[in-house]
């Protein structure tokens, strides 16, 4: 096995996604022509060095039971925003946050959360609970339901790695 990775074909590997197997950083090396560690070892070395920011996970959620999708839309005063984006970031049905520029006269919000939920209620009411939990109350925000669903992918930065004869 060769020990040093190169970071494109390792890039181009995992864009797609990660193969769903016990060990999937060993079926990439595999596929790499190099070790288990190294692949490991050179993610690793992306993150810490700023050329990968994270890895994460797309998940699925209606396949999950979670049909009722909203974006929670703030206007946060801009000292604020920092602050009220970690807080809610702390609460385990918030799945994103961040801020955007404000577009006025017509959209004064500049913070903008997901929340997931199995009803459009449950979703409402547990917003109701973030904004009394988090101190909230006084910031103007929308909940605002999703219609439909779009494909999620991440970037892609290389091209896909192919298997032999396909």
């Amino acid at each position: 096995m060769v020990l040093s990775v190169d970071r494109q074909a390792l890039i181009g590997a995992i864009q797609e996604g990660l193969p769903l197997c016990p060990r999937p950083y060993r079926a990439i090396a595999q596929g790499l022509g190099v070790s288990e560690q190294a692949v490991i070892g050179a993610l690793q070395g992306m993150l810490r060095d700023g050329t990968l920011r994270r890895l994460g996970v797309v998940v699925r959620h209606r396949e999950l039971g979670y049909r009722a999708n909203a974006m929670v839309v703030w206007d946060v005063p801009d000292a604020q925003v920092a602050r009220v984006g970690e807080r809610l970031g702390q609460f385990d049905c918030i799945t994103l946050c961040y801020r955007r520029p404000r577009r006025p006269p017509l959209w004064p919000y500049n913070l903008f959360s997901m929340i997931h939920g199995r009803s459009r209620e449950a979703v409402a009411a547990r917003l109701q609970e973030i904004v009394r939990l988090a101190g909230l109350e006084d910031l103007p925000h929308e909940l605002l339901f999703s219609a439909r669903r779009f494909k999620q992918c991440g970037g892609r930065y290389a091209a896909p790695r192919r298997a032999a004869g396909g």
